[in-house]
């Protein structure tokens, strides 16, 4: 971003700052509550805000997205899974 003009980031046009002050932050901190819940706000136009909590249900798995790039759906996933189950199952007998 060298070549921003900083007039164009002013405060009264855009609340973000150009500079933010992180140090002594802890980073991941918020890691694992992500992972159980989150909070979507939605600003829309007529100036009203929505805003949606969303918790993670029982039995709800997250697939990182190195492994999503083979799984499209969960129905592959639980292919694999059952797949892995058998090669286990025959490996223990």
């Amino acid at each position: 971003m060298n070549n921003v003009n900083p007039e164009e980031f002013s405060t009264e046009v855009n609340d973000m700052p150009l500079e933010q002050e992180l140090t002594g932050g802890e980073r991941g901190k918020n890691y694992q509550a992500s992972r159980r819940s989150h909070c979507v706000t939605i600003q829309q136009t007529d100036g009203t805000t929505i805003v949606h909590h969303y918790t993670r249900e029982d039995g709800i798995v997250i697939i990182d997205p190195d492994v999503r790039e083979y799984f499209p759906n969960a129905e592959a996933v639980n292919n694999a899974l059952r797949t892995l189950i058998n090669l286990v199952s025959q490996k223990r007998k």
